[in-house]
């Protein structure tokens, strides 16, 4: 009876391992075929022979399958070296099955058991010593801050705000975006004594039934986004469903709460439920008005309310009870298709503002144009119109602003010694296809602009992206910093962080690269774009500044959770059109798109700390792939309605309910984070990264893997190893004076601090939803304290909720601080 036992076991060994090698056969074969490694379809011929000799030659099927594990692991090592990711996807499949192989009723001779495993044991020994050698390799660029420069001070800021050293009072805690506190209560000395001080809910959750099939909030990514602010002793913040609320700095109660009841129709057709921020702004004293402190935040349905910051009742005087609408002088505008999520920029009496353009619809959308309104009374000031002449201008009530021009969605930056407001701009839609784009559409896409806060003339553009084709917009308005020049005299300058994961560092004054920090244009491919649109042949690279940008992808990049999807990864990669960076979009033919437009740095910008003139930044690693299609059969099988932009855009059906309709172009586009059917990632960790970067040397000080795969297993589930690869993250950080950084932003759900000096975890604290917020610090009744909003984000799945989370040091250290 054992010996039947053991001869069934044997057999299900060799139907397993013979059906896996067969698939890795017909992969392996294509694979090749394609132009690529030759390995996949060896190891599968070596498997179903191995697999056929297990019936009747089970010693020949075991010194086959051994021979394969150590060839494998020869193989693995050529390609990768000892890289624990990518020895672990070449090897833990071939090991498991080794290991399967040593149980003592598989494949016997009857021989003893050693004498039977030990080509196996040997073969095991290499490839698992290959993988704990691996396991000592490092992934980070380790430095430390010198001394001198962490305990340099004393340099005058950026700008001019006059904030109180407790206060954040912006988003990026002045209009100028460093998003440095100069509170130094909370040290690297005494991190390990931060606790929660108190938690908030705002009440503002994602509406779906309990299963997350129905609900008015199905099918929106539903954003918990907010970086609180605080002037004096309240902080003021948003909710994704446009909710103002003001809580009280030290005990985080409620004090007031106001809902816009934004249109249903407008919010339901909303793709992004999220409030990035509120804006704090006192009139001036010379102005008279009943409403002298204002919170303003925009609401979904397209609109911007006044709030009385005392008692959050609108502000009668401006607009019409409080409220403008920002659909006039942009025609029509169907639901859904614009809509800000960012807080204004209000300085020097204006509010200015633009706002998100539904990307991909059509070449006939609202107008991008940023607006300039008098904060006081709501009434426009000026509009900033790329296509019209002039381009800054005041359009009357029946006038339409250009449709369809480049929009401004990020936080906007500003220097108020300068009266200058910075303008991260985006693209004329659609993203992937610019046949129609106008030539000012393209002087002033994927830009930094300078406008006069007050008249809203534009002073200067740098563009960081030629003929975008990728979306690759800048979604953060850029940080100021004062930097030494050639002569030792500080320039005004700024750093305007991309989505490629480049830094321009320029002079703020003028839009030019400062001296040191040069620019060049390089070559980038060409071939392949569709062929009634045109590529820029060159890009410009920032050459001194440190890069975050990857390296191109090669075949051995590719990854996935076993040896057999990793292949598929493989496979895809040799089918579609790849040259590198700025491959152009194919017609027919699926584009790698790398870096994509998530970003290696997204909204979430940069930090910099303006004493130690460090920059700070987060940065993902993620392939997207983008398919251009010809728009005629989607049309003619009636899966994609046609539309000419009158009315509400129909809903797609079926097949074509994910794609970009492009309407207006010959083309639809079809673009999705590049996963494999395990829906994991076709590119190997590391997935993020934290780097602080030196801008004086223009050298990374160091750089480490930051978050884990705790909360990311295959097909999306939320249960997983905590392994160290490093995680996608949505979110900023901040620094303090005391030297410490704090950020939550992974997919892994944690805030933590790191040591300015080192870029070492000193603390964290497990978060109830997923933290991708940029959080931020302040002081009251003689406590630092760190907020951040905990809520999720529908784009990285992670764990939704309506937290805002308060810490500070416990009674102790808190006294021996002050």
């Amino acid at each position: 009876m054992q010996e039947n036992s053991g001869r069934l076991w044997s057999a299900a060994t060799s139907v397993l391992l013979g059906l896996t090698g067969l698939f890795l056969i017909f992969g392996g074969g294509q694979l090749l075929f394609l132009g690529g490694s030759w390995f996949y379809i060896l190891a599968g011929g070596v498997m179903l022979g191995a697999a056929v000799s297990g019936f009747k030659k089970p010693e020949l099927a075991t010194r086959l399958y051994a021979s394969l594990l150590v060839v494998a692991t020869l193989w693995a090592l050529f390609e990768t070296g000892f890289n624990i990711w990518g020895l672990e996807v070449r090897l833990l499949t071939l090991i498991g099955f080794g290991v399967w192989l040593l149980l003592p009723w598989v494949w016997r001779s009857g021989q003893r058991w050693l004498t039977d495993k030990r080509e196996v044991l040997g073969a095991l020994a290499v490839s698992c010593l290959a993988l704990l050698i691996s396991c000592f390799t490092s992934y980070s660029i380790d430095g430390t801050v010198p001394d001198d420069r962490m305990t340099a001070q004393g340099q005058p800021d950026p700008t001019p705000d006059s904030i109180p050293d407790g206060d954040w009072a912006a988003y990026g805690r002045t209009v100028g975006g460093d998003r440095y506190s100069p509170l130094n209560q909370i040290t690297r000395a005494n991190i390990s004594h931060l606790k929660r001080a108190w938690v908030t809910r705002t009440g503002d959750v994602r509406r779906v039934d309990e299963g997350g099939a129905a609900g008015p909030d199905q099918g929106h990514e539903f954003n918990l986004e907010v970086t609180p602010i605080k002037v004096d002793n309240t902080l003021y913040m948003c909710t994704p469903h446009s909710w103002v609320m003001a809580l009280d700095a030290a005990t985080g109660k409620v004090r007031w709460k106001f809902d816009p009841r934004p249109d249903a129709a407008d919010q339901a057709k909303n793709v992004y439920l999220s409030c990035r921020g509120v804006t704090y702004y006192k009139i001036p004293d010379e102005i008279r008005t009943s409403c002298r402190t204002r919170i303003y935040s925009p609401v979904a349905d397209v609109r911007m309310v006044a709030l009385n910051a005392e008692t959050g009742q609108p502000c009668d005087d401006f607009g019409d009870h409080g409220y403008i609408s920002l659909r006039q002088y942009l025609g029509h505008v169907p639901h859904g298709f614009h809509f800000v999520t960012s807080p204004p920029m209000v300085a020097q009496n204006r509010l200015i503002t633009g706002g998100w353009i539904f990307d991909n619809q059509a070449n006939f959308e609202p107008s991008g144009a940023i607006r300039g309104f008098d904060a006081t009374t709501g009434e426009l000031a000026w509009a900033w119109d790329a296509g019209h002449d002039p381009e800054t201008w005041k359009p009357g009530p029946d006038d339409v602003l250009t449709r369809n021009t480049p929009n401004g969605w990020g936080v906007y930056t500003a220097d108020l010694n300068l009266g200058l407001v910075y303008i991260p701009t985006g693209n004329a839609t659609p993203d992937n296809w610019g046949g129609t784009r106008r030539p000012f559409d393209d002087a002033t896409s994927s830009a930094t602009i300078a406008l006069d806060i007050v008249t809203g003339e534009r002073r200067w553009t740098y563009q960081t992206v030629h003929h975008d084709l990728w979306d690759m917009d800048i979604p953060s308005g850029p940080s100021m910093v004062d930097l030494p020049g050639p002569d030792g005299a500080m320039i005004p300058s700024l750093v305007q962080s991309t989505k490629r994961g480049e830094f321009f560092v320029l002079d703020r004054r003028t839009g030019q690269p400062v001296p040191g920090y040069p620019v060049e244009e390089r070559p980038v491919p060409t071939a392949g774009h569709a062929p009634d649109d045109r590529v820029s042949p060159t890009q410009p690279y920032p050459t001194a500044m440190p890069s975050l940008t990857p390296p191109d992808l090669k075949e051995s990049d590719m990854w996935g959770a076993t040896l057999l999807d990793q292949m598929i990864c493989r496979i895809e990669y040799r089918q579609s059109a790849y040259e590198g960076q700025f491959t152009p979009p194919h017609v027919g033919q699926t584009t790698i798109v790398y870096p994509a437009f998530y970003g290696i740095v997204d909204w979430q910008g940069i930090t910099i700390d303006p004493q130690r003139k460090i920059m700070l930044a987060n940065a993902s690693y993620i392939p997207f792939r983008i398919k251009l299609d010809k728009r005629g059969p989607y049309e003619a099988s009636g899966t994609l309605p046609k539309w000419d932009g009158q009315g509400e855009k129909p809903d797609a059906k079926g097949d074509a309910l994910s794609i970009s309709p492009n309407y207006g172009t010959p083309y639809i586009a079809l673009t999705s984070p590049w996963l494999n059917p395990l829906q994991i990632p076709c590119k190997g960790p590391v997935w993020g990264t934290l780097t602080a970067i030196d801008l004086v040397t223009k050298k990374i000080i160091w750089q480490h893997p930051v978050g884990t795969t705790r909360d990311n297993g295959p097909f999306r589930t939320h249960n997983n190893i905590p392994l160290p690869t490093g995680m996608y993250n949505i979110g900023g950080n901040i620094v303090t004076k005391g030297g410490v950084v704090f950020m939550g932003a992974t997919a892994d759900d944690y805030l933590r601090a790191f040591d300015l000096a080192t870029g070492r975890v000193l603390w964290s604290d497990r978060l109830p939803a997923g933290g991708q917020a940029t959080p931020m610090s302040y002081e009251t009744g003689g406590k630092q304290y760190v907020v951040i909003a905990a809520g999720g984000h529908g784009g990285l799945e992670t764990r939704s909720g309506d937290y805002i989370i308060a810490y500070t040091l416990d009674g102790t250290q808190n006294t021996a601080a002050q």
